[in-house]
This record gives structure tokens, C-alpha cells and sequence, in this order.
């Protein structure tokens, strides 16, 4: 990593971040709003002009090389557009140069939020030293990101690694995405809840009925929170172990609310991965949880844009 001053932005359903960052990836200037989730794609946009504003007025703006965009999905780098399913007023929405223009046509990178924790996690958290590794949010939604060969991989349009809607259960319930048994409806915080109470599972009484105090229910033994939990881990078991067949990678990340849940997860998901990780160049394979924490996604987008800084000063441009 080069030494330069970077921005980045790291857009969600619920917020729009940005950050200056330095090329150790310290966070010098933050700033951020609300996403207007539900409004229009220009009141969205407006929202994001407003954090790069915040930023542009920093003094240490005229330092800036590049911008990188870590952004829900699906994204597409290769058209520079966004269609974050959260977000339903950007489809096919040309955010990149929109960005561009708001920023004077500095060099910006655009990748997927789940690549963008990849990226983190690889730079500076529990993937740091591992030269293939499968980085993965479950939150929401699952999301993932590939580390291949020691470098980023993407994939052409910005979305590879997305191990959400690998199908694990070939005749299961049809996932939002169209496809059926997809690791995200079966493993996803609110499938976690959905699940549990379905079969019985009570919140306490404060009403409580996230996927955070199913966890809770578990740790105290609650056999239905037990088993929603073990049927998540068994679904993020079964994707990893087919991710790890296909591409060798030999370090799985979890990040995300659900991946803060401890021993209630990563309990079961160790002992599912014995059962489905067997064959001997994947039978070593350890999955830990993330360590970045909520700046993974700035972090994350910062790497990208200087990756691309670098990948242009290497062509003289």
C-alpha cells in the first residue's frame, strides 16, 4: 500500500459513510447520513453529494488520489452502476459517474459491500497473511468476497464471492433472489428469527424476537434457538465447504451481526464443516470470526481505491 490519501464510501439501506484514509488505513475525516432508503434514486444521490461535501471541505481534500465505493448489491463495476436491493430507488443506477462528477473526475473504484469487508479483512484483519480466503457478512442478508492467489478478486462485475445464493438445499424455500435453498434464507439474522419462531421459539418479554436475542435464548439452552442456529451453521457450513472445493481457499471470515452470536454459531458451523470439508485440500480449512468491525466497509472501500491508484501509477497514468 502506498502512503496516499484516499476517500471512500460505504453505502448501505440504513447509512451513507465516508471517510479520508490513509495508506495504512487509518481513518483521518469521517462523515455521514442517513440513506433515504425508501425515497427517490436523486434524494439518495443528494444524501451521498452531502458526504462527499462533507469531505471535499475537509483541508486535507487537495491530498485525495483516488475514491473507492463500497456498496450493497447487486453492483455492477464493469457499467459503474448500483441496484442495492434495499435500496429500490437505484436500479441500474449510474452511481460512479455521478460520484465523478461531484468529485472533479478523481479515479474511482466500485465494488460490492461484501468485497469491500474482504478487502479489510485481507489488509489489516483475521484474513491478513492468507493468500486465498473467503471473507463473508451475515447480517440481513449473507455477502461475501474472495481473496484468490493474494490478491482481491472481484470478478468482472464487482460480485464474486457472493455466498449467499449458493443453493444448499435444492428443494428448499424460494429465496427473494428466485433461486431456492440459498445459504441467506436459510442462515441470514432474520431467517435465524423467522425460523425459530415458527417452531415455538417465545421472545422474552420485552418483545425482543431478533435473530441477537435468539442467540441469547441459545446461550441460556433454549433447544428451539439451539436449532435454529445449528440449521444456519449447517447452511454457511455446507456453502464454505463448496467455496473451499471450488477455488482452494483455506480461511473462511465471518463478519455481520449474526457472525457476533460466538460459540452458539461457530459451535455448530465447526462441527458441520467436519462433515462437509473432506477431502484433503479443504479438510484443513478454519473459519474465525471478522475483526474489523463496523469500519470494514470504508476500510475495505479504501483499499480498493488504492489498489487502483497503484494499478495507474504501475501504467505511468
Amino acid at each position: 500500500m502506498t502512503t496516499d490519501l484516499v476517500a471512500a464510501l460505504d453505502i448501505g439501506g440504513t447509512k451513507i459513510a465516508g471517510a479520508l484514509v490513509d495508506g495504512r488505513g487509518s481513518i483521518l475525516v469521517r462523515a455521514q447520513r442517513a440513506t433515504p432508503a425508501q425515497q427517490d434514486g436523486e434524494t439518495v444521490m443528494r444524501a451521498v453529494a452531502e458526504v462527499l461535501g462533507e469531505l471535499a471541505a475537509s483541508p486535507l481534500w487537495d491530498r485525495v488520489a483516488a475514491l473507492g465505493i463500497g456498496s450493497a448489491g447487486p453492483v455492477d463495476a464493469s457499467a459503474g452502476t448500483v441496484s442495492p436491493v434495499n435500496v429500490p430507488g437505484w436500479r441500474g443506477f449510474p452511481l460512479v459517474e455521478r460520484v465523478r462528477a461531484a468529485v472533479g473526475e478523481l479515479p474511482v473504484e466500485l465494488i460490492g459491500d461484501g468485497v469491500a469487508i474482504t478487502a479489510a479483512e485481507h489488509w489489516q484483519g483475521a484474513a491478513r497473511g492468507h493468500d486465498n480466503a473467503l471473507c463473508m457478512v451475515v447480517s440481513t442478508g449473507v455477502g461475501g468476497g474472495l481473496v484468490l492467489n493474494g490478491q482481491l478478486y472481484p470478478g468482472p462485475t464487482g460480485n464474486a464471492g457472493h455466498i449467499g445464493h449458493i443453493s444448499v438445499d435444492l428443494d428448499g424455500d424460494l429465496c427473494p433472489c428466485g433461486s431456492r435453498g440459498c445459504v441467506e434464507r436459510i442462515a441470514s439474522g432474520p431467517n435465524i428469527a423467522r425460523r425459530a419462531l415458527d417452531n415455538g421459539w417465545l421472545p422474552g418479554p420485552d418483545g425482543d424476537a431478533s435473530a441477537a436475542a435468539v442467540a441469547a435464548a441459545a446461550r441460556a439452552g433454549d433447544p428451539v434457538a439451539v436449532a435454529s442456529f445449528e440449521r444456519a451453521a449447517q447452511a454457511l457450513a455446507a456453502g464454505i465447504a463448496a467455496t473451499a472445493t471450488l477455488v482452494e481457499i483455506d480461511i473462511a471470515v465471518i463478519g455481520g451481526g449474526v457472525g457476533k452470536a460466538g460459540d452458539v454459531l461457530f459451535g455448530p458451523l465447526n462441527k458441520a464443516l467436519a462433515s462437509y470439508a473432506t477431502l484433503s485440500f479443504v479438510s484443513r480449512l478454519t473459519v474465525v470470526p471478522a475483526q474489523m468491525g463496523t469500519d470494514a466497509g470504508l476500510v475495505g472501500a479504501a483499499a480498493a481505491a488504492l489498489a487502483l491508484r497503484a494499478d495507474s501509477a504501475a501504467a505511468g497514468v
